[in-house]
């Protein structure tokens, strides 16, 4: 066999294995890169849920155990609900919880009614504007609590409303409001306008082409919001603690007490601010993962 044609035989096999090599490569980037952001990952779950974990351990333990040092975790020491019952018999928590539930829910049911139909208005319709507006409500958010906080409740003194859950509810609607209209706005503008053009050539109505076909496609995004607004209600404290002296919502009440509380009450009441907030979004988490995944479609 000539020269040329060993050449030619050979360099097929050549190529073969360089190109072996190529994707050996390429897949030990792959590797290395999913391995990075898996650590990642998990790096950042325990940012999250080391303190957590810290917290409930020191919730659900004897007060001796909390004051001990070195302090233990979950499953290593004791587990008991005396740490909570003696935060939940400490004066103005049962109240406050109380109060707390009343203004979130009530900010909760303001914002979403308000929001709703100015996110569909932003998110459909284009007018004189409406960018600016957008900018505008998203500015209102950036202002600083005590800006809005201590002119209302000068407000709220002349008007007889002041330390009032629902003048609260008020405020603290004023503050969730603008993250709510963008949030339910961007749900609205993920759905195609198509879709109602649609129903409506099929003979539906405008309102029932909204009822019908935008509507149940839309309820995660609401309740996505939803969510949202009642965490930042719950865990708002800076404005309670101004507009209200003796139906202080549980945040203010436990910040007022803070200073002279002991470490069993302070670990207790941590907790169980968490708690509400968690059993919410776990509740509604399906709602989430089918709004992301109506999005991603």
């Amino acid at each position: 066999m000539s020269a040329s044609g060993q050449l030619a035989q050979t360099a097929p096999v050549q190529a073969s294995a360089e190109m072996q090599k190529v994707r050996q490569a390429a897949l030990r980037r792959q590797r290395l890169n999913r391995g990075v952001t898996y650590f990642i990952a998990i790096l950042i779950c325990l940012w999250v849920l080391i303190p957590i974990w810290f917290i409930a351990s020191m919730a659900l333990t004897t007060p001796e155990v909390v004051r001990s040092y070195p302090k233990g975790v979950l499953p290593f020491i004791p587990f008991s609900f005396e740490t909570m019952r003696f935060f939940l018999s400490s004066q103005g928590i049962i109240p406050g919880t109380i109060n707390s539930i009343i203004v979130a829910i009530i900010t909760l049911l303001l914002s979403t009614i308000i929001a709703a139909p100015a996110g569909y208005a932003i998110s459909r319709y284009l007018f004189p504007g409406r960018d600016f507006y957008r900018l505008s409500i998203l500015a209102v958010r950036a202002f600083p609590v005590v800006i809005l906080a201590i002119p209302l409740a000068v407000v709220f003194i002349n008007f007889g409303i002041y330390d009032s859950v629902y003048s609260l509810a008020l405020m603290h609607t004023a503050l969730t409001l603008p993250t709510t209209i963008l949030v339910i706005g961007s749900v609205f503008a993920s759905i195609p306008y198509e879709l109602e053009e649609a129903a409506q050539v099929y003979g539906c109505t405008p309102l029932q082409a909204f009822r019908t076909v935008v509507l149940p496609l839309v309820a995660p995004g609401i309740a996505a919001a939803a969510i949202f607004t009642f965490v930042m209600s719950w865990n708002e404290v800076f404005a309670a603690s101004i507009l209200t002296v003796r139906n202080r919502t549980l945040p203010a009440q436990v910040l007022s007490t803070l200073s002279q509380s002991s470490e069993p009450y302070q670990f207790a009441g941590a907790f169980f601010m968490m708690i509400p907030a968690m059993i919410f979004i776990f509740v509604i988490r399906r709602y989430l993962f089918n709004m992301w995944g109506q999005i991603s479609k």
